[in-house]
Order: C-alpha cells, then sequence, then structure tokens
C-alpha cells in the first residue's frame, strides 16, 4: 500500500498542525496502539520545535488520543477490551439517536451535498489512498449527522468518533472492510431518500461493529 511512504509535512508544522499529522498516521495504522511517541525523534521526523511538539501531544491527549504515563513519557492510546465495548455502547447511543433526530423529507440540496461527499469517498477507496479514505469518511460522517440540526449531539459524536481512531485503525487497511463501509454509506443514502428512519438507525448501529469487533480480537489473540 502507499501508505509505506512517509508522511507529507511541507512547511515546519505548528503544534496544531503536527498533531493533525500524527492523528492521521494512528488512524491509518502508521502508529500503533502503545507506541511510545519521542520528542526528540518527533522533532528531527517532522523539523519541528519542541514548543511543537509538545503542544500536539498535549491536542492528541486531550482528543483521546494519546495517554501520558508518569516518568514514561507520550504513547498512543490503547484499551482493554471492557473500554471497548464502553466505547461503543455510548457511540451508539449518539450516533443512532442522532439518525433518529433527522427530520424527512431530506432537503434535496442537503441529500445531494452528501451523495457527492460519499462520491469522493468512493474515490479514496478505489485508488487506495487511505489518507483520503480517512478523511472523506470523516466528511461524509459530519454531513450525515448535521442533517439532525442538533450542534451539540454532532459535536459529541465527532470527539468519541475521534478516540476511536486507533480502534479503527485495525479495519482501515483492509479493502474488505472499506468496501462494507462504501455500500453502508449508500444503504444510509438510500434510507435517507425514502425517508426510512428505521433503515437509517439501523444501518447506522450496524456500521460500528465491525470496528469494535475487529479490536476485540486483537486484544483476545494478545491476551492468550
Amino acid at each position: 500500500m502507499p501508505e509505506t511512504a512517509e508522511t507529507p509535512v511541507g512547511p515546519r508544522p505548528t503544534g496544531t498542525r503536527l498533531a493533525d499529522l500524527l492523528e492521521e498516521e494512528i488512524v491509518i495504522g502508521l502508529r500503533f496502539p502503545r507506541e511510545r511517541l519521542v520528542e526528540d525523534e518527533l522533532m528531527a521526523r517532522f523539523e519541528a520545535k519542541r514548543h511543537a511538539v509538545r503542544q500536539a501531544l498535549q491536542l492528541l491527549e486531550a482528543r483521546g488520543l494519546v495517554e501520558r504515563r508518569r516518568n514514561a513519557g507520550a504513547f498512543v492510546r490503547s484499551y482493554t477490551a471492557k473500554e471497548v465495548r464502553d466505547l461503543y455502547v455510548l457511540r451508539d447511543l449518539l450516533e443512532v439517536s442522532c439518525a433518529e433526530l433527522i427530520t424527512f423529507p431530506v432537503d434535496p440540496r442537503r441529500l445531494e451535498s452528501l451523495t457527492e461527499a460519499q462520491k469522493r469517498h468512493d474515490a479514496s477507496v478505489e485508488a487506495n489512498d487511505l489518507r483520503a479514505v480517512v478523511t472523506t469518511n470523516m466528511a461524509f460522517h459530519r454531513e450525515l449527522f448535521a442533517l439532525s440540526d442538533n450542534e451539540v449531539l454532532v459535536e459529541a459524536i465527532n470527539r468519541y468518533a475521534r478516540m476511536a481512531h486507533s480502534i479503527r485503525s485495525v479495519t482501515v487497511t483492509s479493502p474488505e472492510s472499506l468496501h462494507r463501509s462504501q455500500e453502508e454509506h449508500w444503504r444510509m443514502l438510500e434510507a435517507l431518500r425514502a425517508g426510512d428512519s428505521e433503515l437509517l438507525a439501523r444501518t447506522c448501529r450496524a456500521h460500528l461493529v465491525p470496528s469494535r469487533d475487529a479490536y476485540l480480537e486483537r486484544v483476545a489473540l494478545t491476551e492468550r
């Protein structure tokens, strides 16, 4: 896969830009759960100042992607099986509830915009561009849940989806999982066009399962 190449950096990154780059690496599986993030190594690789690296690590901790251990440093966050189940119970409650709040019929202009977002996601999957897969997937879900017109709920969904990045990295590199995700996105669009709230909610719930179960399977293997 092309993702073995180094992350494009460009000009010397700010703390926010560096946090975004590291977040991207986590979700596409270039950084693994429990991997230590060493300040000096990050400074050298990204040609970044120490204060920018420290700011980036603080931002990633606030986003739920990094955990700090006393006298040990910063690590990509890992999850126990219980933590995964608990997080996905919450994500299910938030995302299904949000889907059920969408009022039908949906504004055709917003539906067309969501369709175009999915076409961009399709193109990134077919091009095997994992970085674009991640960004277009996030864009699709932001537009989808924004149809509820509940900004507080959408913000909560985005926060906990972000926390699950290291969990989702297990499936984001799987072509089978990516194609299943595409199919489910189109099923959501079908439900929106048909005004079928039940199908939409059911598909949103099913959409969460593969990444959760794949990570739980990995946890079970490491505990053997």
